[in-house]
C-alpha cells in the first residue's frame, strides 16, 4: 500500500471513530437526532480526500526526521480528516445556496432532510425544514472540523507550530467564506457592475472560495505541522496556489461538461445554478451579441432542460473559452511547477507533489 493510499485509509477511520463517538452523544439526547450522524457518514464517506492529501505531503515535504514523523503523524492524521470535515460543512453550505440536488451521486443533505420531512408526514413547509436542517448539519460540521484540528494539535509538541497551524487553518476559513459571498455576489449584481471587471472578479472568486482552501492551505498547514522553514512554506504557498487556481478552473470545466456518471452531478450543472465562473466571463466576451445574450437570459434558470443545457454547452464550446481556460490551466500547472524547482524538499517529496499535481489538473471528476 502507497503512503497516499495509506493516509486516506487512516484518516477515514479517523472520522469513522469520531462520528462514532458523537452518535452516542445524539444517541443520549434522542433518537431523532439519528440522521445528523446517517447524513454526516453518507458525506464523509466518499471523496478524493485532496485536501488530507496536500496536508500530508506539506508535512512530508519539511519532515526530515524520523523520530519527529513518527511522533508527528497521528496529529496530521487528524488534522487532515478535519480539513475533510471542514469541506464537507463546505458542501453543504454550498449546495444549499447553490439549491443543488445532488451531491456525489447522491441527493444533497438539505434534500435529504426534506424527504425526511414528505415521508414522516410532517407539518409545514417540507423545503424549509430541508434548508434549516441542513444550515445546521453544515454548522455542526464546521464545528466538528474545529474540534478534531484542536485534538491533531493538542498532540503536537512543539507548540509555536501548532499556532501556526492554527492561525493558517483560521485565515483559510475566513478567506473561503468570503470567497463564497463574492459568488454569491456576482451571480445577484452582475449585471449592475462594470463589465470589463468581470474575469477579474470571476478570478478572484476562484482564489477565495476554492483555489486557498483546497490547496494552498492544507499544504502549508501540513508544512507548519512540520515546522517547515519560513522558505519553505512560501515555495509550498508559491506552488500550492497557482494549483489550486488550475484545480478549480478544472472543476469548472467539469460542472458543464462533465459525465454525470463520474462526477456525481447532473450534466450542466453550475449552468442551472448561474456560476459567473471564468469560463462564463471568456465566453460572453468571446460570443457574438446575440449568443451573449442567449447565455445570459438562460444562465442560472433552475429549470433548464437538456435540450437547452447541450446549446449553452455548445456555445461556450464553439466560442473558443474551453481552449482558453485549457491554457490558463497549463499555464497554472506551470506556475506551480516552477515554484518547486528551488525549494529545500526532497526529491521524493517533490514527485510526490508534481504526481499529486497532475491529478488534481486533469481528473475528470
Amino acid at each position: 500500500m502507497t503512503e497516499s493510499k495509506r493516509l486516506v485509509v487512516l484518516v477515514q477511520e479517523t472520522i469513522d471513530d469520531f462520528l462514532s463517538a458523537h452518535e452516542v452523544t445524539a444517541g443520549e439526547i434522542g433518537a431523532e437526532l439519528s440522521p445528523y450522524i446517517e447524513y454526516s457518514r453518507a458525506l464523509l464517506a466518499g471523496g478524493k480526500r485532496f485536501r488530507a492529501l496536500f496536508c500530508y505531503q506539506g508535512w512530508e515535504a519539511v519532515t526530515q526526521s524520523a523520530d519527529s514523523r513518527q511522533a508527528e503523524l497521528d496529529c496530521i492524521v487528524r488534522v487532515a480528516a478535519a480539513l475533510e470535515i471542514f469541506h464537507a460543512a463546505a458542501l453543504v453550505h454550498d449546495d444549499i445556496i447553490d439549491s443543488s440536488d445532488v451531491r456525489r451521486g447522491m441527493p444533497a443533505a438539505h434534500r435529504r432532510f426534506e424527504q425526511l420531512h414528505r415521508t414522516s408526514g410532517w407539518d409545514g413547509d417540507a423545503s424549509a425544514f430541508g434548508r434549516s436542517s441542513a444550515i445546521l448539519l453544515g454548522d455542526l460540521l464546521l464545528g466538528w472540523s474545529d474540534e478534531l484540528l484542536d485534538d491533531g494539535l493538542s498532540r503536537l509538541e512543539n507548540r509555536d507550530a501548532a499556532r501556526a497551524a492554527r492561525r493558517e487553518f483560521n485565515r483559510m476559513r475566513t478567506e473561503v467564506t468570503f470567497g463564497q459571498y463574492l459568488d454569491i455576489l456576482e451571480e445577484h449584481s452582475w449585471r449592475s457592475r462594470d463589465e470589463a471587471d468581470v474575469l477579474d472578479r470571476a478570478s478572484r472568486i476562484i482564489v477565495y472560495k476554492s483555489a486557498k482552501y483546497s490547496v494552498e492551505a492544507p499544504l502549508v498547514i501540513g508544512a507548519l505541522i512540520g515546522n517547515g522553514s519560513l522558505d519553505q512554506v512560501e515555495h509550498l504557498r508559491d506552488f500550492g496556489l497557482p494549483l489550486g487556481i488550475a484545480f478549480q478552473l478544472r472543476d469548472d470545466l467539469l460542472g458543464v461538461f462533465g459525465d454525470p456518471e463520474q462526477t456525481g452531478k447532473p450534466s450542466g450543472d453550475d449552468l442551472r445554478e448561474g456560476k459567473r465562473t471564468v469560463l462564463v466571463a471568456i465566453a460572453r466576451r468571446k460570443l457574438p451579441g446575440t449568443s451573449s445574450r442567449l447565455l445570459d437570459e438562460l444562465l442560472g434558470d433552475p429549470e433548464l432542460n437538456s435540450e437547452q443545457i447541450r446549446t449553452l454547452q455548445s456555445s461556450i464550446r464553439q466560442s473558443g473559452a474551453v481552449d482558453d481556460v485549457e491554457r490558463i490551466i497549463a499555464t497554472n500547472t506551470e506556475i506551480a511547477h516552477s515554484a518547486l524547482q528551488d525549494v529545500d524538499i526532497s526529491d521524493s517529496a517533490q514527485s510526490q507533489l508534481l504526481r499529486l499535481a497532475e491529478s488534481v489538473t486533469r481528473r475528470t471528476v
